[in-house]
């Protein structure tokens, strides 16, 4: 996906090898020695610089140097200027969404600032874009394979469901997924509580 490098960190006169990744909304370094991994988050993020290959971050404990290569430019953007929600969701102005199940006043308000053609309750026959909130495991498969049916062509079918809980999990979402015939071929932070699934039409099956 781009956003993880292995790489050497340099903080002062130490110098680690490790995995870096980049996330939503912070910087994450895991030592390849297995020492404890490193979180940096963006909010804290003094200054960000992209030089000779090096991603420099300087946070009010120290400056670190990430020894990232060519991708260490498109890190400094990514930081400095994250997508929103909507753009990493793929909704567009003109974007057909529908929704099916409850999801928060934030996300609505961000959903009807981007696009007007939302649906909500059913899901509309042109639909690029369909949203299933997901709570309760039992209810899973047969919502996922409703949805299944309705899809056309590209749509895209997200599937948002809670962080840490028994009741549904991601192995839950993409079992019941992949039987429904679908493809999952990305992942979103959707909150501080829940993640979002995508999933597709084969190819093949389109």
């Amino acid at each position: 996906m781009g956003n993880e490098a292995t790489c050497n960190l340099t903080i002062g006169k130490q110098k680690s090898k490790g995995t870096a990744m980049l996330e939503t909304s912070e910087l994450i370094f895991r030592p390849a020695d297995g020492s404890p991994r490193m979180k940096i988050a963006f909010s804290s993020m003094k200054s960000v610089q992209a030089i000779d290959g090096q991603l420099r971050v300087e946070s009010a404990d120290a400056m670190m140097a990430f020894n990232l290569g060519a991708v260490a430019e498109k890190w400094r953007d990514k930081i400095l200027h994250p997508k929103s929600r909507a753009e990493k969701l793929g909704i567009k102005p003109g974007t057909s969404v529908s929704l099916v199940g409850e999801f928060d006043g934030a996300f609505l308000t961000e959903l009807r600032a981007a696009t007007k053609e939302i649906t909500t309750v059913k899901i509309a026959t042109s639909s690029d874009l369909i949203f299933l909130g997901a709570n309760l495991d039992k209810d899973l498969p047969s919502a996922i394979g409703k949805a299944a049916k309705a899809m056309k062509g590209a749509a895209a079918l997200w599937i948002v469901y809670p962080k840490g809980k028994d009741e549904i999990t991601e192995n839950d979402v993409l079992t019941a997924g992949r039987k429904a015939g679908l493809k999952d071929v990305k992942v979103v932070a959707f909150s501080p509580t829940h993640t979002a699934l995508k999933f597709v039409i084969p190819v093949a099956g389109r």
